[in-house]
């Protein structure tokens, strides 16, 4: 019975959990369905702009959001292309999914011959299958007459290019960051078999939290978006491997010396349990602490990310364990441990990490000082990364037709036609409103939209303000605060929306976050860590060197955004990103090292401890950095600023957090206090 229990057990788990990857694998296409694609769906409920798109849907006239067509002539306008435009015009009308189209609106810039450069044609597309429509309308436009060029864009218009971007890209997402995982696992197990066994059971993992992401957002207990579910492959792949780096690694050693691989199996299993779920707690701890977050994006990302860390640790206690047990040695072939290779009582030698164990001992403080004066260094750019959010045709990385009719709009109209200032007025104050609306310098046209409508119980209208300067500028931005203010004189019942007001109220609810969430997530993670060590100095410590760290890799980040890339700047959630990221994955390898030392010190004391927690968790932990830089990494391939520097910032972060401070900074810091770390608990030799 014993020998069957010993196939039998792990068997039914690899069946489960491959049953759990067959029903995972629809739901990666279907995530698509239940993503949310409408910027207001991301702001806090009380911010003017979210108040401002309510009442627009439940206006009369309400039906989507505007794209632009923008016709540019290099050539004599004739009455032929008057005529050829004008059906243009009339097919667009024709198409499923399209509202209102106006007239065609010409510059007062002239072009050839005297004529207007350009013309101007909103278009209402509904939110409903709006990429389709924008597609369907771009078809046309395609067909322009010699001598004029046309772009759809504006938010539709950018919103379809956005998705674009996005289109397939999940897969193209996991294949490059699988890739670079099985690549890195090559190099450190050197064994054709062990990286297939870990990383099947990573990819399992992320199946399992798909499912799970599924069931939530159709449930509308989220929102969620590309980005969140772009970090979430990323998340998965990368911490399931990491917590598999840490059981394989616990298990050879103890194949070193114990005959038996499942006992073998099973004492490493034990000895890595209360570090995974320990880290895997303050990683979640931290992500759940998003739920307080005024943006909805910062709010749904907590609950995805800790829905794929659960699963990334069943699936590294329960699945991978299985497929060891059912493969034994084997699984190492062809350098496979095993205890005549090393004497029983003989100190397993780790290579490197023993040697530099030994520099620890003799040089503790010097290496930890001379390690915080390099990260504090990095630590002074940090204020490089100019976090006060990036234009709206800055986002995408590359071309697309929505930037490129931005900026011919931009030549021949004001600057904020794109993307009008909304006003939503009772109807009794609306001239009162239109007069400040036209005497402020930043306003190159306001004018009432549409006659009063009752919503709410409330009589109100609807107002329009063009802006001389883009919707994403500073100058935009403070326009919008300055007309808030002296329309607030006018009516306390009065709101400011649009493209330049969501940027606006962005901005203030990011600052909001990270003024609020930031100590939060301190103050979780440091009670987690104090209730793990049984001590409060060593938490201090080690949540000091990580939040240093942090700061360091932002430093980094921004001299290579500001000089190397040319970044114009970052979208103000980046920091709360990376902090939430680095922070908590950077406290996972802190509780990784320290529990091994506090489990070696109380045999041998703390000093010793040390040294041979370093030894042990030293490859590992080095490794796990590489694996889960390279696959934050992976994020790069998705088009998008926002993406490409949190791909950045935690890919550095991580590994100068696992290659620095976790591997010369801790050892030497907590080697140089001695004993006195675990005050002021039981005291340890």
């Amino acid at each position: 019975m014993g020998r069957l229990l010993r196939w039998l057990v792990p068997a039914v788990l690899v069946l489960v959990w491959l049953g759990i990857s067959g029903m995972g694998g629809p739901f990666f296409g279907r995530l698509e369905e239940v993503q949310s694609r409408a910027a207001t769906d991301f702001l806090p409920r009380t911010a003017e702009s979210t108040r401002v798109s309510a009442i627009q849907a439940a206006l009369a006239d309400a039906g989507g959001f505007p794209a632009i067509i923008v016709y540019e002539a290099t050539a004599p306008i004739d009455a032929a292309t008057i005529a050829a435009i004008s059906a243009q015009i009339a097919a667009i009308r024709e198409i499923p999914g399209v509202g209102q189209v106006s007239p065609p609106i010409p510059s007062s810039v002239p072009g050839a011959a005297g004529s207007p450069g350009a013309a101007e044609v909103f278009v209402l597309v509904g939110a409903e299958d709006f990429s389709e429509t924008v597609a369907a309308i771009r078809a046309i436009t395609a067909g322009t007459p010699a001598g004029v060029t046309a772009w759809v864009t504006g938010p539709a218009g950018f919103a379809a290019d956005l998705t674009e971007a996005f289109a397939g890209i999940d897969g193209v997402l996991l294949l490059v960051a699988v890739a670079a995982v099985f690549l890195i696992l090559l190099v450190v197990y050197r064994s054709p078999i062990l990286p297939f066994v870990v990383l099947l059971s990573s990819v399992s993992a992320l199946a399992g939290a798909v499912i799970g992401v599924y069931a939530m957002a159709k449930a509308g207990w989220i929102l969620l978006n590309a980005q969140a579910q772009g970090i979430l492959f990323i998340l998965v792949v990368g911490a399931a491997t990491d917590y598999g780096l840490l059981l394989v690694s616990r298990y050879r050693d103890t194949l070193r010396v114990e005959p038996n691989a499942l006992r073998a199996l099973l004492k490493a299993l034990r000895g890595v349990v209360a570090p995974i779920v320990a880290s895997a707690s303050t990683v979640v701890a931290g992500l759940l602490c998003l739920l307080i977050s005024d943006l909805g994006s910062n709010k749904s990302l907590g609950p995805v990310a800790a829905v794929g860390i659960a699963f990334a640790v069943l699936a590294s206690l329960t699945f991978l364990p299985a497929m060891l047990a059912l493969i034994g040695r084997p699984a190492f072939w062809p350098v496979v441990p095993r205890p005549e290779h090393h004497p029983a009582g003989a100190a397993l030698d780790h290579g490197i990490w023993t040697r530099l164990a030994g520099i620890v001992s003799r040089r503790a403080r010097l290496l930890w000082i001379a390690s915080v004066v390099v990260l504090a260094v990095f630590a002074t750019y940090a204020p490089r990364l100019n976090a006060t959010g990036v234009a709206q045709d800055e986002l995408l990385l590359g071309a697309a037709e929505s930037l490129d009719g931005q900026a011919v709009l931009e030549r021949y109209f004001p600057a904020g036609s794109g993307a009008p200032t909304v006003v939503i007025a009772p109807a009794a104050d609306a001239e009162a409103v239109l007069a400040v609306l036209r005497a402020d310098d930043a306003v190159a046209a306001a004018e009432i939209n549409g006659t009063p409508a009752v919503v709410d119980g409330a009589e109100v209208v609807e107002l329009a303000a063009t802006l001389r300067f883009g919707p994403d500028s500073d100058e935009a931005l403070a326009a919008i605060e300055r007309l808030r203010a002296a329309l607030e004189v006018v009516s306390p019942d009065v709101l400011v929306g649009g493209s330049s007001a969501i940027s606006l109220d962005t901005l203030d609810s990011a600052e909001r976050d990270l003024r609020t969430i930031v100590p939060l997530i301190l103050a979780v993670i440091t009670l987690i860590l104090i209730l793990l060590l049984r001590s409060i100095l060593a938490p201090i410590l080690l949540l000091a060197t990580t939040v240093l760290s942090y700061f360091a890799a932002l430093g980094i980040s921004g001299l290579v955004f500001d000089i190397g890339f040319g970044f114009p700047g970052a979208d103000p959630a980046v920091p709360l990103f990376a902090f939430v990221f680095l922070v908590a994955l950077g406290i996972d390898y802190n509780i990784f090292l320290t529990t091994r030392i506090r489990e070696e010190a109380i045999h041998h004391g703390t000093r010793p401890g040390i040294l041979r927690g370093l030894e042990a968790t030293g490859g590992v932990i080095t490794s796990a950095g590489i694996v889960l830089a390279a696959t934050f990494a992976a994020l790069a391939v998705i088009p998008l600023i926002f993406l490409v520097q949190i791909a950045f910032i935690v890919s550095v972060g991580v590994l100068v957090d696992a290659i620095l401070v976790r591997s010369i900074l801790v050892p030497g810091l907590l080697y140089d206090v001695g004993r006195a770390i675990w005050w002021p608990g039981r005291k340890i030799r």
